[in-house]
């Protein structure tokens, strides 16, 4: 070889991956033996020296976090997303941000470039789908890593949750109608079989229970098209609907006013979820837990930081408290 060897080449001759020569030159307990002694053998083979004094300016100075967001078109991810940049910024970090759109494909990819780039940190919020997700490969690289919002990786001691507390929003929504006379509430959007979902209504389904009311479960995807549409669909006695998220409900609102069906006082009562800023610009206002989302942002990014900087790891789960915003869409 003309020049001198990389770890890539390295890599090349081992037949591993860029991450776990990384690992082997750092030490790491996660490599197996077996891969250690080969990787350590190919360097022998190729002349590869380590140079710990650069490799230490490097990890010192990239200070990039990766932020892997599911849905960026949807504003509650949006202003999620904004808020961590921001608090990072603060810091003297940078995130390097990615929307998967949903796509379980597009978040093994991306994170698995996040990796090879060598970001100190990540916050991912997962897609739903087959496979690991890139997280398999974030546990061979030992990078700090958080979910948010949503788990799909029941490792928490290696991947720390975190989300507003979905439970407790529902139960606050389901209390609030049956306080102001709802008989007949419904639950609409969110996948079902998803822990978000279940989440999100698990407190509704204990407060009609114990009111001894029944429940009326819709799910769908978590869009305007669907609650636009779900407005010709609900049963006349249906008098309320506590919808997954903010979208769902502002297409509820739109498909009743194209219906001529009232909403609020007198008529259908809603209540959506997030409480984005649309909500008190939609007509009639609507009336949405409130997840203080922005906050939510800056105190994930902090948590990732500290465990980043001090080696201290968040506790394997954190739900942040939330509030109920009464508006027009819900009054009696």
């Amino acid at each position: 070889m003309d020049r001198r060897p990389t770890i890539i080449d390295v890599a090349r001759h081992s037949g591993v991956s860029k991450s776990t020569v990384s690992l082997v030159l750092q030490n790491s307990p996660t490599v197996k033996k077996e891969t250690r002694e080969q990787v350590r053998a190919s360097m022998a083979a190729i002349g590869y020296v380590y140079n710990r004094a650069a490799a230490t300016l490097r990890s010192a100075t990239t200070g990039l976090v990766g932020l892997v967001i599911n849905d960026l078109r949807n504003p509650f991810f949006a202003e999620f997303a904004t808020s961590v940049q921001e608090a990072l910024s603060e810091r003297g970090f940078a995130a390097v941000v990615a929307n998967t759109d949903e796509s379980i494909e597009t978040q093994e990819q991306v994170i698995g470039a996040m990796i090879e780039h060598g970001v100190a940190g990540i916050i991912v919020s997962p897609a739903y789908g087959e496979g690991d997700g890139g997280f398999d490969a974030i546990a061979r690289a030992g990078i700090p890593t958080m979910q948010v919002l949503r788990r799909v990786d029941e490792r928490d001691d290696q991947f720390p949750f975190a989300s507003p507390d979905y439970h407790e929003g529902s139960r606050c929504a389901a209390a609030h109608l049956i306080e102001g006379g709802a008989k007949r509430i419904a639950f609409a959007g969110g996948l079902a079989e998803t822990s978000v979902t279940a989440r999100r209504m698990q407190g509704y389904l204990e407060v009609l229970e114990e009111a001894g009311l029944p429940s009326t479960v819709l799910t769908g995807q978590s869009t305007r098209a669907f609650g636009q549409e779900l407005a010709a669909k609900l049963d006349a006695d249906i008098d309320a609907v506590i919808c997954f998220n903010d979208l769902v409900a502002l297409g509820l609102l739109s498909g009743c006013h194209q219906m001529g069906r009232p909403v609020g006082k007198d008529g259908l009562r809603i209540v959506g979820f997030d409480d984005i800023e649309e909500c008190a610009h939609a007509w009639p206002p609507l009336t949405s837990i409130r997840c203080d989302i922005a906050n939510f942002g800056t105190e994930i990014a902090t948590a990732l930081l500290r465990w980043i900087e001090d080696g201290s790891a968040p506790k394997p789960e954190w739900l942040s408290p939330v509030s109920l915003t009464p508006r027009t869409s819900s009054a009696t």
